[in-house]
C-alpha cells in the first residue's frame, strides 16, 4: 500500500516491473502511491502527471488484472497546508490517500536538516506540531510513516501527552496508521512507527493499519512484510487496504 514509480520524482521504476515482481512473489495487491508535493523548494513540485498515471494503471490492470489487484493512490505531502490542491486532485478516482509530512523546518527535507545542524529536539518538536495540524485537517485516509524523522536522525523523541492527543484525533477522525518497513532497509532496528507508538495507538482506540514497503524500485516491493505482519499480530492490530476510499480488512 505504499509504492512509488516513475510518476514520483525520486523513482525511475516502471509500473510493469512492480507487477511482474508482485506476481512472482505472490503479492496479491499493489497500490501505486505517487508523491504529490506542493512545496516549491521540493524536486517533486508539479512533477506528477495524473492523466498519464491513470492511463498507465489501466494498461497494467488489463495486463495483470487476472492475477493482481492494482490500486491507485497518492502520498500527499502536508495536506494541512494544501487542502485546496488536495481537494482538486481528488476529482480523480483514487483508491487510497496517504497523508505525510516531508517538510516542516523551513523548506528543508530531514536529510538537509541534519546537514544544516538542526538538532533532533528542534526537529521532532516542530514535526509533532505539524503532525498535530495535519491530523486535525484530515482529507486523507492514512498517516504515512508516523515517526518519519527517526529515519534520518536515528533516534525518536516525542511527548507522550501530545502524541496521545494526535492519535486520539486521528482515531476520532477515522484516520489510521501505516506501518512502513523502509527504515529497516536503512539499517534502523525498527519500523515506522515502532512498537511503542503502535501500542499507544492501540490504547487510543486504533485498530487498523496498512503495511507499506515504501518501495522506489521493484526489488523492494513487499520488503520485510512478514516482520510487519508479525508485529501487528503481536499487538492485536488488523491489516487493511483501501479500495475506492473504503477500508477493507485483510483475512
Amino acid at each position: 500500500m505504499h509504492v512509488h514509480t516513475r510518476f514520483s520524482c525520486d523513482s525511475t521504476e516502471e509500473m510493469d516491473a512492480y507487477c511482474v515482481r508482485a506476481v512472482q512473489s505472490g503479492i496479491g495487491i499493489v497500490c501505486f502511491t505517487e508523491h504529490i508535493d506542493y512545496n516549491p523548494c521540493d524536486n517533486g513540485y508539479n512533477y506528477y502527471r495524473a492523466e498519464e498515471y491513470f492511463e498507465t494503471v489501466q494498461n497494467m490492470r488489463e495486463r495483470y488484472g487476472g492475477t493482481l489487484k492494482i490500486l491507485t493512490g497518492i502520498e500527499f505531502s502536508e495536506p494541512q497546508l494544501y487542502t485546496r490542491e488536495l481537494d482538486a486532485l481528488l476529482r480523480y478516482p483514487y483508491d487510497f490517500v496517504l497523508g505525510s509530512i516531508h517538510f516542516w523546518v523551513g523548506d528543508l527535507f530531514p536529510s538537509q536538516m541534519t546537514r544544516a545542524g538542526v538538532s533532533a529536539e528542534e526537529c521532532f518538536e516542530k514535526y509533532w506540531a505539524a503532525m498535530r495540524d495535519m491530523t486535525a485537517c484530515g482529507h486523507f485516509d492514512c498517516i504515512g510513516h508516523l515517526d518519519f524523522p527517526k529515519r534520518y536522525y536515528g533516534c525518536l523523541r516525542y511527548d507522550r501527552e501530545m502524541l496521545t492527543q494526535i492519535l486520539q484525533t486521528a482515531v476520532q477522525g477515522g484516520l489510521i496508521l501505516e506501518l512502513n518497513t523502509s527504515s529497516l532497509r536503512r539499517g534502523l532496528p525498527s519500523m515506522m512507527p515502532e512498537d511503542e507508538l503502535l501500542r499507544l495507538y492501540r490504547g487510543c482506540g486504533g485498530r487498523y493499519v496498512t503495511v507499506g514497503s515504501d518501495a522506489h524500485r521493484a526489488a523492494d516491493l513487499g520488503a520485510d512484510g512478514d516482520a510487519a505482519r508479525a508485529s501487528l499480530r503481536s499487538l492485536g492490530l488488523t491489516e487493511v487496504y483501501f479500495e475506492r476510499r473504503r477500508m477493507i480488512r485483510l483475512p
